[in-house]
């Protein structure tokens, strides 16, 4: 699974870290943002295989991203996966409208987070 590339987007640098240092552990390349702003750029100027979306964010939040990114032909295709502590079913029906592909409620376990990120590369 070379050269497949995951934005990672959270506010928080130890979720960050975690996570790109598990799938960095399966080989797969990964660019971080700590805000919405910098999501959005980083989005559009790399052109990331999967997205890894915290809702709550500075500047931007996270359905506000995924709905630009899944509204514009250019990024429609790539895969978001919303990461969040917020678990309320309205909060869950937001993510699935805004476009998400899955939607991960904080705590969350790495393993499954590692595996989805691969099922989804694996469709690329």
């Amino acid at each position: 699974m070379t050269n497949k590339r995951v934005l990672i987007v959270d506010d928080e640098p130890d979720i960050v870290e975690s996570i790109k240092f598990n799938l960095e552990l399966e080989k797969i390349e990964c660019i971080v943002a700590f805000d919405g702003e910098e999501a959005l750029s980083k989005a559009r100027k790399e052109n990331p295989d999967v997205i890894i979306l915290d809702v709550m964010l500075p500047k931007i939040n996270g359905y506000k991203i995924a709905r630009m990114l899944k509204f514009d032909e250019t990024y429609k295709h790539i895969p978001i996966i919303m990461l969040t502590a917020r678990t309320q079913q309205t909060d869950i029906e937001l993510g699935q409208e805004t476009g998400a592909d899955e939607y991960v409620t904080k705590p969350f376990d790495m393993d499954m987070l590692v595996a989805l990120v691969k099922k989804h590369l694996s469709k690329n």
